[in-house]
């Protein structure tokens, strides 16, 4: 059965890929897509989210708008990888859908506390501040929610900083919250994001597939390509904002340790790193997984049929 899912993202080429690949597969029912400041502002990675469901031909999809800044701290975006307006590279289309007039927080304490206890799982593949105001609005929502899977923090070496992550850099007190509430966090860190690499091979094989969607996300990569060489010096693009969702689609790819996690809000060095305790087994009731690593050609599998079954709607609803 597929799962229900609220997608909070701050699109974002990795971002797009992700929703992509969400709203293609079969085992993922996409029931809002909310945004957050963190690649870009909140009104350039908004409208973004409303360009990628419009290429992805999804209607009826809930969009909202989201935290225009952290918690507690001004927001730096992350143009040096995402460009100025947040997705460059592909023309984005002209004509896009409406929002939703609710804000993010409150679309996702209605949508949780609507559905069954369980039914929702939420995916955070940008900062966290929209979930932690989810649960300030509404505590409640930690004890219904299935699981929060998220693309972010680190166990070893961050990439924004030596020690943290970029979106938990972005929000650290919110990712705080997240990670001390009631419900379960499986985190996709850069230990297993660095393994999603999007290769030539990888590149070939989405744009063999012709569609509108393919062609977007080829010319998606190519930019996010470019920028990464530049930027971090890696030769192919890690699409870290894959890994949650593939996850979900499949977690065999991936193997998991259970271990707590904190997250530093007030070291000079080292704020917005995730702490992760590997020294012992982890208590009983430990509710925080971590990726550690994954099966690359499984990973891209999952993606490409995803992908292929959203450009061919035959397929999708076969």
């Amino acid at each position: 059965m597929a799962r229900t899912v609220i997608m909070d993202c701050d699109p974002g080429h990795d971002d797009a890929l992700a929703l992509f690949t969400a709203f293609g597969s079969p085992d993922i029912t996409v029931a809002a897509v909310t945004t957050v400041c963190g690649n870009q502002t909140v009104d350039l990675v908004t409208r973004n989210a409303l360009a990628v469901v419009e290429v992805a031909g999804m209607t009826g999809v809930v969009v909202a708008r989201g935290a225009e800044h952290p918690l507690h701290r001004p927001h730096v975006p992350a143009a040096g990888i995402h460009g100025p307006g947040g997705l460059d590279g592909p023309e984005l289309p002209g004509t896009v859908g409406e929002l939703d007039p609710r804000p993010a927080a409150q679309v996702i304490v209605d949508l949780v506390m609507a559905a069954a206890p369980g039914e929702i799982t939420l995916v955070a593949t940008g900062p966290l501040t929209n979930l932690a105001l989810a649960l300030q609005r509404q505590p409640l929502i930690a004890q219904r929610v299935s699981e929060v899977v998220i693309m972010g923090g680190a166990v070893t070496q961050g990439n924004i900083t030596p020690s943290a992550e970029f979106n938990v850099h972005v929000d650290p007190e919110a990712a705080a919250e997240v990670f001390a509430a009631a419900w379960p966090v499986t985190m996709m860190g850069l230990e297993v994001t660095h393994q999603a690499l999007a290769t030539s091979d990888v590149r070939d094989r989405i744009a063999a597939l012709g569609s509108r969607v393919a062609q977007f996300s080829v010319e998606l990569l190519d930019f996010f390509g470019d920028r990464y060489l530049v930027e971090q010096g890696f030769p192919d693009p890690p699409v870290h904002d894959l890994c949650p969702v593939v996850y979900l689609i499949d977690p065999t790819v991936f193997q998991l340790v259970t271990a707590p996690v904190a997250v530093e809000t007030a070291g000079e060095l080292t704020v917005g790193r995730t702490v992760v305790d590997l020294r012992a087994p982890a208590p009983v009731a430990c509710r925080h997984r971590i990726g550690l690593g994954m099966d690359s050609a499984a990973f891209w599998d999952v993606v490409v049929g995803a992908l292929d079954a959203l450009g061919n709607p035959k397929e999708l609803n076969a």
